[in-house]
């Protein structure tokens, strides 16, 4: 089967190809703004939008009396940025008739969207990465990649630059995983647990950082604007940034992969992560704990190595109904952490007890019917499909 797939490298720029970069991220941040404000403008007069190729012939006519230095960097810098502010609309238009709040796109900043994208040529060697009108780059491992590629991303986090290389790659069907069927529990103050009983704890970076992080917030909103001791301050401040998402990611990559080869079928709970951001007391940790991010990662990893991911239903009361004997509790307030069944008298810790019941729910509904997770009529893998 065909997938796409990115391999993503830190690169190793010397100083004039460090200029460059920083040359094709501001020449796309700068197209990407030339874009959202024409069309804010159209919207504003009530016209048409116009769309990426429509906006394309009008920088193109535009930038060679009002900005001849976009010339200096490969065409494709701006063109790709026209096509993700097309993108934005098409998703914030396209989320208002479904009812969703997206927001409305935003002008990009510098320092904080360095990025762009190329199309093209684009070669891999030893120990370098060929792109567009920026040549040979060194690369600070050995890249591995496989398949055509078919597009490169840079991006700039902090004082380091990342290549993120697409490619379209030709995999063999994998075969179906051996292992168990598993529940998984998501939660705060243990980040899974399972139907066997394990309980496996996030290593939560915000809140091991969050001093640090406000430290250095502080000094650096008492630096004066344009100072070399603000840029310093930013610096490390988005160093700081950058370990806590890297240690986040890291163990997500970690737990998924071993999820998705070593249990045959994984079953979720439907939660609504965007409605329980909105409870001030728990959206930090949830945000630190990345629950989103974990159920995508287990989508594409359970196609590719041979698992399944079976949702379950949203209101399916799997923390308050007893794995034992099937009783389900009135009320199970979220800070009792143990409970005990009136019906048959059997201690239950929350989490087990919660994963147990997601499991056997599939064995006793999915499995044996066939239905969806969420009830029309086949089984939810995990191509890519969300709830």
């Amino acid at each position: 089967m065909q997938i796409n797939r990115a391999y993503r490298y830190e690169l190793k720029p010397n100083k004039a190809q460090r200029e460059h970069l920083e040359q094709h991220a501001d020449v796309a941040r700068f197209a990407y703004n030339w874009a959202l404000e024409r069309c804010r403008e159209a919207l504003e007069r009530g016209e048409n939008r116009p769309n990426a190729i429509e906006l394309h012939r009008i920088w193109n006519r535009w930038k060679k009396e009002n900005a001849p230095w976009v010339y200096e960097v490969s065409k494709c810098a701006p063109q790709e940025a026209f096509r993700d502010m097309d993108r934005a609309f098409q998703h914030f238009l396209n989320g208002r008739k479904q009812g969703r709040r997206i927001g409305f796109p935003k002008f990009r900043r510098k320092g904080k969207d360095d990025r762009f994208r190329l199309t093209g040529t684009i070669r891999v060697g030893e120990s370098w990465v060929q792109l567009p009108r920026l040549g040979r780059i060194r690369l600070k491992e050995k890249p591995k990649v496989l398949g055509c590629i078919t597009s490169a991303t840079v991006k700039r986090e902090a004082d380091r630059w990342y290549v993120s290389l697409t490619v379209e790659q030709e995999i063999p069907e994998p075969e179906p995983v051996s292992g168990p069927v598993v529940g998984v529990d998501v939660g705060l103050t243990c980040f899974l647990a399972l139907s066997d009983g394990t309980k496996i704890y996030a290593p939560k970076p915000l809140e091991q950082y969050l001093r640090r992080l406000r430290q250095r917030s502080r000094q650096h909103s008492r630096k004066r604007k344009g100072s070399s001791n603000r840029r310093d301050s930013a610096l490390r401040l988005a160093r700081l940034h950058r370990r806590i998402r890297n240690i986040r990611r890291d163990f997500l990559h970690k737990i998924t992969t071993e999820l998705a080869k070593t249990r045959s079928v994984i079953v979720l709970e439907d939660l609504s992560v965007q409605g329980m951001m909105q409870n001030g007391k728990l959206a930090r940790a949830i945000a630190d704990a990345g629950w989103r991010e974990f159920r995508k990662m287990l989508e594409y990893k359970t196609r590719w190595y041979g698992s399944q991911l079976v949702v379950a239903p949203r209101f399916y009361p799997s923390s308050k109904r007893c794995s034992a004997c099937g009783y389900v509790m009135g009320e199970l307030p979220f800070f009792i952490r143990e409970w005990c069944c009136p019906e048959c008298g059997i201690e239950h810790d929350r989490d087990i007890n919660a994963a147990r019941n997601l499991r056997d729910w599939y064995l006793s509904t999915v499995s044996s019917t066939g239905i969806y997770a969420c009830g029309d009529g086949r089984l939810q893998a995990s191509a890519g499909a969300r709830r």
